[in-house]
């Protein structure tokens, strides 16, 4: 890896997909899977037989003659994987690649580019503002600031212990709240999944409930507490919540982590 990067960049063992895929519009499937074998000068009929394979690694099989305007975005967005692929790189850079996909397409990929990466045995580097989708894609993690990394660690690391404020309120939903109400100093993040509405725990706090949101599967519920910090937690979606009672929210304090 070392000696790759020593490289000039042209001669890097690196493939790019991008999030407007970037296919060739005038050529077939398999005129644009093949295209880079064929700029490196390799054999018609290998890089014919390798873009076919790559074509079927992400099932788009009997695909090779049509232009990318008779395919589906999630169709062209595999055409632009296969491109990559098929040129066997030691890393795949994706550039926010599922950002134009609806989101039942995305979470479809999402699962896909993961079998993809396990089934091909090389580092995938996925770029994306989508906080859940890095928290669901990848091994490990590294969250940006201004051009700088500012932590790096597997998923559960960065979600569950935010090194700062600025990881905490990013990466996720997390409840920002300061020491005066847990009897600490500094600032502390707790994550909604760990606040209970009326439930138990050794941190308890009063408050009135200001905003209920159905979300589905849960209820979103922001209480101000008598401080007038707003905490966010999750609740049953078949529960009774009604707007501007007072409520006791309760967490256990193993769960709150310092972030200034």
């Amino acid at each position: 890896m070392a000696k790759m990067f020593r490289e000039p960049p042209f001669n890097r063992d690196v493939n790019t997909v991008f999030q407007d895929y970037a296919l060739f519009p005038h050529m077939k499937v398999i005129e644009n899977v093949e295209y880079g074998l064929k700029v490196k000068g390799v054999a018609k009929d290998e890089r014919r037989a390798r873009a076919r394979k790559a074509l079927e690694r992400v099932s788009l099989s009997g695909y090779e003659e049509r232009k990318p305007s008779q395919l589906s975005g999630g169709q062209r967005q595999r055409v632009a994987l296969a491109r990559a692929i098929v040129n066997e790189p030691k890393v795949l850079l994706l550039d926010e690649p599922l950002g134009a996909l609806d989101l039942k397409l995305r979470h479809q990929m999402q699962s896909e580019l993961k079998e993809l990466q396990l089934s091909l045995g090389i580092t995938f580097v996925f770029v994306t503002h989508d906080q859940e989708e890095a928290l669901t894609m990848a091994n490990r993690i590294a969250v940006f600031s201004q051009g700088k990394i500012v932590q790096v660690g597997n998923p559960k690391e960065i979600y569950s212990h935010p090194n700062s404020e600025f990881v905490a309120d990013f990466v996720g939903i997390s409840n920002l709240i300061s020491g005066s109400v847990i009897g600490k100093s500094g600032i502390w993040s707790i994550r909604p999944e760990k606040i209970a509405l009326n439930g138990s725990g050794d941190r308890r706090a009063t408050g009135t409930i200001k905003e209920v949101v159905f979300v589905g599967s849960f209820l979103r519920v922001v209480v101000e507490l008598l401080s007038g910090e707003k905490v966010t937690l999750l609740h049953d979606n078949d529960a009774s919540v009604t707007l501007g009672s007072s409520v006791e929210i309760a967490w256990d304090s193993k769960y709150e982590f310092q972030v200034k």
